[in-house]
């Protein structure tokens, strides 16, 4: 996957949906990013930091369970400038994860627990959903995109925003994790 810079916040503390100066072209929300340079971006107070290690962790418990192969829509108010939009810290970080689950898969009744919408925003700060591309046939695929596109485009005001997409493999965790220990305790970055 080719990956593209974290576009700047617009006036209205958002990611911008589209390019304004190319508006037809398919550059566009969601943009394909890596997972550093997610950390590296919204690692700036210790509230954020705190949600972005939950969420690396909640990205190992997926890869403990053998989920690789896919992506993340990541979202909400955790990508805004909600610290001046609203005067508050991000609380979590919306994620709906499609995947291939493996074909010698053993997900034990505990583990399913990492399913469970409460479960997995109480422990690792993340508002999780699914998609499990191997079980939707191409029309639902199309219904689930548009779903989650619609809900993730806009804000509860109708204000367009853009989110984030990022590799589901663990091929960059390790290094976001170790640059997040760089910044914890620190208040942000410097």
């Amino acid at each position: 996957m080719t990956t593209v810079a974290i576009p700047n916040w617009n006036a209205l503390g958002l990611l911008p949906p589209i390019d304004p100066d190319l508006p037809t072209s398919p550059d566009r929300s969601p943009y394909p990013v890596s997972l550093k340079d997610v950390v590296m971006r919204f690692s700036t107070s210790s509230e954020r930091q705190t949600v972005l290690k939950g969420f690396l962790g909640y990205r190992a418990e997926l890869h403990r369970l053998g989920l690789t192969d896919g992506f993340q829509w990541i979202d909400g108010s955790f990508l805004e400038d909600v610290e001046t939009i609203e005067r508050r810290a991000p609380r979590d970080i919306d994620v709906v994860s499609f995947f291939h689950t493996p074909a010698n898969a053993n997900i034990s009744d505990d583990d399913m627990r990492l399913f469970d919408q409460a479960v997995a925003k109480d422990r690792f700060r993340c508002d999780a959903y699914f998609v499990e591309l191997d079980q939707v046939k191409p029309r639902e695929l199309a219904f689930w995109s548009a779903y989650w596109y619609s809900m993730w485009s806009h804000r509860r005001t109708q204000a367009w925003k853009g989110f984030l997409q990022i590799e589901l493999a663990p091929t960059e965790d390790a290094e976001a994790l170790a640059w997040l220990a760089q910044f914890e305790g620190t208040g942000g970055q410097s």
